[in-house]
Formats: structure tokens, C-alpha cells, sequence
């Protein structure tokens, strides 16, 4: 019956064409019972964990595995343009037609005809870029203030990633340091006062202050340049590495850690610093 479907595509449209239909039929009546009970809100989960394996694909730099993850998050759009479609929503083609028309608006130093390039107006600036991707999405979604643009930052990213765009907002409204040596001052005062709190013994001033703390923290990334996601997931790892060269050698002495006291373990630790 759905022969075609066993048939492996060789252009991009057979290719999409293939998996927007076996999505169809997997919604359809005889399809998967699983497919046809997901909804919007069902495949919100799927959606955020199938992009955070595309990320580890990249950061192994494990090309096989980015592109089956690639295709898993396609799979989680063609889902959800499928189960718009059956309610006249909208449709995929909606989707991927307003993402042309979108990315056309945003790049008038590439698209717009009405524009006369100058002889080195392929040397465009990423900070020019960005800023003007900025205010044209700011146009787009009729933004009239600042901390609109702020509350339009999704809440369910990360939450350092979160506040860095915040805080590029706030920048380009001229809210920020002048140079990193504020930002560096910030950290020194919020610490101090996250140590206050803890003395007092105050959870929610502990809270907030540690809350002070990592935004403050996120401050000096940003001055940095450094993504601080990427800067406290490499920190995390190294610190799995070194934590299981202390197991590993607890193993060695036939010891087990739990019965070890921490100046043991430390010594562990500082061997695993010189191993790197």
C-alpha cells in the first residue's frame, strides 16, 4: 500500500516529500496509535531534548550522529506541521515559506534590490549584521520598549544563555559597563553579599544573592567574549575527568572513597591536575 514509501528519494524534494507523508501516515487512522495522540504541547519535550543531542553531536564532533539528530528534529517539525495541517492551522509549507520571507527581510545588505552596493559591500561587519538583525525583528514584532524585547526571550532556555541575551539587550540600550573592569567588581560585591546572606542563614536571601552572583558572573562572559554555557560545561567535564582518576585510583589502593577523608582524596586530585 505504501510502497513509495520503501523507495529511497535522491533529490531534496522526494526526500521531504518522502518524510512529510510517512508522518501523514502515522497520523492517519491506521497509523500509530502513539503518532496520532501527540499534540503541540505533547512534543515539547521531544523538541528540547532532540536539540540538545544535536548539540553533543557537534561538540564530539561525531558527524554520523549530527546527522541522524538533524533528521530528529526535522521529524519534530514535520510533526507539528502535520498536526497544524489537520486542524487548518497552517502547514509545512507555511512554515518553510515564511522562513524564507523572514530570512530575505533580515538580510537587505544580501537580498534587498532597491539597495546600491558600494564596491566593498560584501564587507559587512558581524557586529553590523547582528545589530541590524536586532532592529528588524524588533520592527517585525511591532516591539515598542526595551523590556518587551526582554520578556520575548524564550524562559525555558538555559538559564546563563538567558540572561546573556538579556543583558546584550540591556547593552544595546547603552544599560552596560563601559569596560569588563565593572562587571569584575560586580562579581567581587555580589560574592560578598551571597556570603552575608549565608551567615545569616536566610534561604531565599541566599537564593536571590546566588541568583545576583551567576548574572553577574554572566556579565564577565559577555565582556569576554566567552559563551559561558559552553565555558561551565567544559569545567563540568574536566571536573568528571580528574574526579575519575581519584576513583580510579582509590580502586588501585583497594580503598573505596566513601572510607576515604577528603585530604586523601585531594591528593588524588592533584595528581589528576598534573596528568592533563
Amino acid at each position: 500500500m505504501y510502497e513509495e514509501l520503501f523507495v529511497t528519494p535522491t533529490t531534496e524534494k522526494e526526500a521531504l516529500e518522502r518524510l512529510i507523508k510517512v508522518v501523514e501516515v502515522l497520523r492517519s487512522p491506521g497509523g500509530c496509535p502513539w503518532d496520532r495522540e501527540q499534540t503541540h504541547e505533547s512534543l515539547r519535550r521531544g523538541m528540547i531534548e532532540e536539540s540538545y543531542e544535536v548539540i553533543q553531536a557537534i561538540e564530539n564532533n561525531d558527524l554520523e550522529n549530527l546527522n541522524e539528530e538533524l533528521g530528529d528534529v526535522l521529524l519534530q517539525v514535520v510533526m507539528h506541521a502535520q498536526i497544524a495541517k489537520e486542524t487548518d492551522e497552517f502547514t509545512i509549507v507555511d512554515i518553510a515559506n515564511a522562513e524564507s520571507e523572514k530570512m530575505i527581510r533580515r538580510h537587505p545588505h544580501v537580498f534587498a534590490k532597491n539597495i546600491e552596493k558600494s564596491s566593498n559591500s560584501d564587507v559587512v561587519s558581524v557586529d553590523n549584521v547582528l545589530d541590524l538583525w536586532e532592529n528588524i525583528k524588533r520592527d517585525e514584532h511591532e516591539v515598542v520598549s526595551v523590556t518587551e524585547s526582554m520578556n520575548k526571550v524564550p524562559r525555558h532556555l538555559p538559564a546563563l544563555l538567558r540572561s546573556e541575551k538579556v543583558q546584550k539587550k540591556a547593552r544595546r540600550a547603552g544599560f552596560d559597563w563601559e569596560d569588563a573592569s565593572g562587571a569584575f567588581d560586580k562579581v567581587d560585591e555580589e560574592a560578598a553579599e551571597l556570603r552575608e546572606a549565608f551567615t545569616e542563614g536566610d534561604r531565599e536571601h541566599m537564593k536571590e544573592e546566588l541568583g545576583d552572583l551567576l548574572f553577574a558572573v554572566t556579565n564577565i562572559a559577555r565582556f569576554l567574549d566567552i559563551d559561558p554555557e559552553d565555558a561551565l560545561n567544559s569545567t563540568t567535564n574536566k571536573f568528571i575527568k580528574r574526579f575519575s582518576y581519584v576513583e580510579e585510583g582509590a580502586a588501585k589502593a583497594g580503598r573505596k572513597l566513601e572510607n576515604m577523608t577528603l585530604a586523601e582524596m585531594d591528593v588524588l586530585w592533584e595528581e589528576a591536575k598534573t596528568k592533563e
